[in-house]
C-alpha cells in the first residue's frame, strides 16, 4: 500500500517499533493494532482514510530479521529487524511499544542501551505495556518518573529499585510522564494506546482515532479505577473459592 492519499498527496508516515527483546504476552503486543488505522480500510469512509497516517510497523527482537520471537499461548511473531539494524536505529522510529515479558527475565545490555537511546531521541515516544515497565526500568527510563505498571506487581517494581518518582498502578490504568507512557496489566494498555493516539495530533488526526476506537470497541473505562473490590481482596476471594472447590472434591 503506497503512502499516498486517493488524490495522490503524500500521507504522513508513523514508524512504530514493537520491541520484544526476550518474549512477551500475546495480548500485550496486540495493543499495537489500535495504532494501525489502515486495517480494513475498505470498510472505512474515504474522508477518514485520507486523514489517517500510513503506519509502518517493525517487530524488533534480539534475533535476526526473519527469525521468530516467542510470545505466550504457543505463538510467535516474525522479527522484521534486530535491534542493531540500521532501519530501526535511533531517529528512525516515532513510537517504541514495549510489550510485557516474564517479569523475572532480564534483557541483554545492548538491547537496553538501544531502548535508552530511543527514549533520548527527540520526538520518540515510549509506550510501556504491562510488565514492559521492567524492561523500561532496566533501561533507566523510569528514573524520576511517575509510572504505572500492573496493580498486582507494584511491590515487585518498587523492590527492583528503578528510581521511579511515584508508582500509581494501584490507582490508574495508565499514566504519562514526558515521552514515557506506562500502562497497567495487559488489556489496560488498550486504554493507554487509545489515550496516546487521542493525545498525539502530530501523528493522528482525531476522526481516524475515534473511528478506530469505535470499530475495535475499546470502551472508554476512564483512567482511574472505579469502586471495584481492591485487587488484594479480590485475589484472596479467588484463592478462598479455589480452596473450597478443592475441599469439596476431597
Amino acid at each position: 500500500m503506497a503512502a499516498v492519499n486517493a488524490n495522490g498527496s503524500a500521507r504522513h508516515t508513523v514508524r512504530v517499533g514493537v520491541f520484544i527483546p526476550t518474549m512477551c504476552q500475546l495480548l500485550d503486543a496486540a495493543a499495537v493494532d489500535i495504532i494501525d488505522m489502515n486495517a480494513f480500510r475498505h470498510l472505512i469512509p474515504d474522508p477518514i482514510i485520507d486523514l489517517a497516517p500510513f503506519v509502518e510497523i517493525h517487530y524488533i527482537g534480539s534475533v535476526r530479521a526473519g527469525e521468530h520471537i516467542k510470545v505466550t499461548s504457543n505463538e510467535s511473531i516474525l522479527a522484521t529487524d534486530h535491534y542493531g539494524d540500521a532501519a530501526v536505529a535511533p531517529g528512525k522510529l516515532d513510537i517504541v511499544l514495549v510489550p510485557g515479558p516474564d517479569p523475572l527475565s532480564h534483557t541483554e545490555a545492548a538491547a537496553l542501551e538501544w531502548l535508552a537511546a530511543q527514549a533520548a531521541t527527540a520526538g520518540v515516544d515510549i509506550l510501556s505495556i504491562c510488565t514492559g515497565i521492567f524492561i523500561c526500568g532496566e533501561a533507566g527510563l523510569v528514573k524520576g518518573k511517575t509510572v504505572c505498571g500492573p496493580r498486582a506487581l507494584q511491590d515487585m517494581i518498587r523492590e527492583r529499585g528503578f528510581g521511579e518518582k511515584e508508582l500509581v498502578g494501584h490507582k490508574y490504568r495508565w499514566v504519562q510522564d514526558g515521552n514515557l507512557w506506562s500502562g497497567g496489566g495487559v488489556t489496560n494498555c488498550n486504554d493507554l494506546v487509545a489515550a496516546y493516539c487521542r493525545a498525539t495530533p502530530r501523528h493522528f488526526a482525531r476522526p481516524p482515532v475515534e473511528m478506530a476506537i469505535e470499530i475495535m470497541e475499546v470502551t472508554d473505562r476512564g483512567r482511574e479505577y472505579g469502586n471495584e473490590l481492591p485487587l488484594e481482596d479480590k485475589i484472596k476471594e479467588i484463592i478462598a473459592q479455589a480452596n473450597a472447590v478443592i475441599a469439596a472434591k476431597n
